[in-house]
């Protein structure tokens, strides 16, 4: 490994109360001694829709005087390890960190060892920082939360969860592309994704056995014409309206997960459902979640939906494309 350099570029968001960051040098990261820190030069990461208005809600993480770092994707090679790590100097490694540390969006960075995994060999640096963050999202909304049986589960789990509805909001989104792929994987019976037009039949491919477009269709309507398209599982990937609607498409008893905002205040007036569990829900970022994602990419089963890619120097085009994208927009540092 060659030297490290004294400063290091990286993006800043120097206001955690506005929306906005900037490019700068600062010094070299550090790791803490006697830690379970690790120093990584990264190759790329992902910027995420709305993650500059995280720090407003999180003031205490940073302090008065916070330096805070986007992008919590990380793909890049491990330089500093602690003793004993199962990530030594010269792992090529991926994963999501904490936002209670500051992010990727820099030519080196630091992570725990929770929260990293290898990254498998066969996949491209830069293109693997679109994974993380999204998979383990759906990982954990499928299996952790929305109670279907994971790939540990054998034949059994497969059986189980054939028998099982889900419907998935904004399904060719970055989370989106993964809860499908899971989904089908996991042999869920019945996949319905809720995209626009120009996205039907990248949905499709991706594993949904039925497909709304939004752009002609609203989850009302359709869910009017057959009270038995109701869903046993809901996650909700949008927010708004859509969030609002999906009440009327799940089963008494059923779940309805968002990963965007609290579900109970968009439940509408007069909405029949009962029993229904559902709740805000936000991923813990653990290396071990991506575990499965690689075996099935290096086997071909499920793949990377990238929607553009920009340098560090472009940072603001990558920020301008969020909402509009189909799949992870990326930053090769």
């Amino acid at each position: 490994m060659s030297s490290l350099p004294s400063t290091i570029r990286t993006l800043s968001q120097p206001d955690p109360n506005k929306a906005e960051v900037i490019l700068t040098t600062v010094p070299l990261p550090t790791i803490t001694p006697d830690s379970n820190e690790h120093l990584i030069k990264v190759h790329a990461t992902s910027p995420c829709a709305g993650e500059l208005l995280w720090p407003s809600f999180a003031l205490s993480y940073y302090g008065k005087d916070p330096k805070i770092v986007p992008c919590y994707d990380l793909s890049g090679v491990v330089v500093k390890a602690p003793a004993n790590s199962p990530f030594p100097a010269g792992s090529e490694i991926w994963g999501r960190t904490a936002v209670s540390h500051s992010g990727n969006a820099r030519e080196y960075t630091v992570a725990y060892t929770e929260e990293l995994a290898l990254r498998p060999k066969s996949l491209d640096p830069v293109e693997a920082a679109s994974v993380p963050l999204s998979a383990i999202t759906a990982f954990q909304a499928l299996f952790d939360q929305g109670g279907l049986a994971g790939f540990d589960a054998g034949e059994e789990g497969r059986k189980a969860n054939a028998s099982k509805r889900i419907l998935v909001i904004a399904a060719s989104g970055g989370v989106g592309v993964w809860l499908l792929q899971l989904a089908r994987e996991a042999g869920v019976g019945g996949i319905v994704g809720v995209c626009g037009t120009p996205n039907v039949e990248l949905v499709k491919e991706l594993g949904a056995t039925e497909v709304i477009d939004y752009k002609k269709q609203s989850l009302n309507e359709w869910i009017a014409e057959d009270e038995s398209r109701k869903v046993d599982l809901v996650i909700d990937c949008k927010g708004g309206e859509s969030l609002a609607q999906s009440w009327n498409c799940v089963k008494d008893g059923g779940k309805l997960i968002s990963i965007v905002e609290p579900t109970e205040p968009r439940k509408p007036e007069g909405c029949t459902a009962k029993d229904v569990t559902n709740y805000f829900f936000i991923m813990e970022p653990r290396g071990s979640d991506i575990l499965h994602v690689g075996k099935f990419l290096e086997e071909g089963k499920v793949r990377m939906v990238i929607d553009s890619t920009f340098s560090l120097d472009d940072y603001q085009k990558a920020f301008d494309r969020l909402g509009r994208s189909t799949g992870k927009v990326l930053i090769k540092v």
